[in-house]
């Protein structure tokens, strides 16, 4: 065979190859789809690298991978929010080819241009993503929520968007009753753009759970675990289709070595149950 009729066999190889990537990730996302989906709230416990990831995602209970951008960053000496695109994307991708689950990650803002950085997330074999507002003005929030549903349909991926609003966590002095109105506009704006979830930080007390679920309506809200919390099963009750933890997860890690280095400057032992190395 010349090499005229060899390249176009080896671009249909290459073309098959991208085929079936991007049914694997397609795949990926209806699975989380349907967890977001299903009546069981899904439990997402954040990681921040490739170890961490594996950890989690050897637990029989795990269903999902969700990065922690905070946490990401902070493994990485960068403050949260301040990683350039291409390092945060880089993390990213040492968690996705560490497991073989569906995987949804923190992207910050999404940067300058949201629907280029999802695509590029999607190219990692990312199938979900929380992207936040920072109370940007509501049209523009709108339409960089709208940019990246767009970008996901464009590659044909059922991306699924976890739409963060900041209406209350950076919603200053205002009444709650005006953060969740807010909360409650924003996130309907962003569902009706494309977005699967929306994710309201901030607000995790009973009543204001069960103001957003009214609002937004069931299995629709997403929110994050902090000290104080109700568990999950609780949320479940209220309608909320979604938890996660954030950088909580490495937090109480880093306290683990913490204290298990005072231990050790004080002339302790490395403990006997200390899982052995693979």
């Amino acid at each position: 065979m010349g090499p005229d009729r060899a390249r176009p066999a080896a671009a249909a190889v290459a073309d098959a190859d991208d085929e079936r990537e991007r049914m694997s990730t397609n795949d990926r996302a209806l699975a989380l789809r349907a967890l977001h989906e299903a009546p069981e709230i899904l439990r997402v416990v954040n990681v921040w690298d490739a170890i961490s990831a594996k950890v989690v995602a050897d637990l029989p209970g795990t269903r999902a991978i969700a990065t922690a951008g905070h946490s990401v960053a902070a493994s990485l000496g960068y403050p949260d929010g301040g990683m350039p695109l291409d390092v945060a994307l880089a993390g990213v991708r040492t968690i996705v080819d560490a497991v073989d689950l569906p995987v949804t990650a923190d992207l910050d803002d999404g940067y300058d241009d949201p629907g280029e950085t999802v695509r590029r997330a999607i190219g990692l074999g990312v199938v979900g993503a929380n992207v936040e507002d920072r109370l940007r003005p509501f049209d523009e929030s709108v339409a960089r929520v709208a940019a990246v549903t767009a970008a996901a349909e464009a590659e044909g991926v059922a991306f699924q968007l976890n739409a963060r609003t900041d209406a209350v966590v950076r919603g200053g002095d205002r009444p709650l009753e005006e953060k969740l109105d807010d909360a409650i506009a924003r996130g309907r704006a962003y569902l009706d753009a494309g977005a699967a979830l929306v994710f309201v930080p901030g607000a995790h007390e009973r009543s204001a759970v069960q103001t957003l679920v009214a609002g937004l309506g069931r299995g629709t809200l997403s929110v994050i675990g902090l000290p104080g919390a109700l568990p999950a099963a609780e949320y479940e009750a209220l309608g909320v289709a979604r938890i996660s933890y954030g950088p909580l997860t490495q937090r109480v890690a880093l306290r683990a070595l913490r204290d298990l280095a005072t231990d050790l400057y004080g002339g302790g032992v490395v403990p006997t149950d200390t899982p052995a190395l693979n």
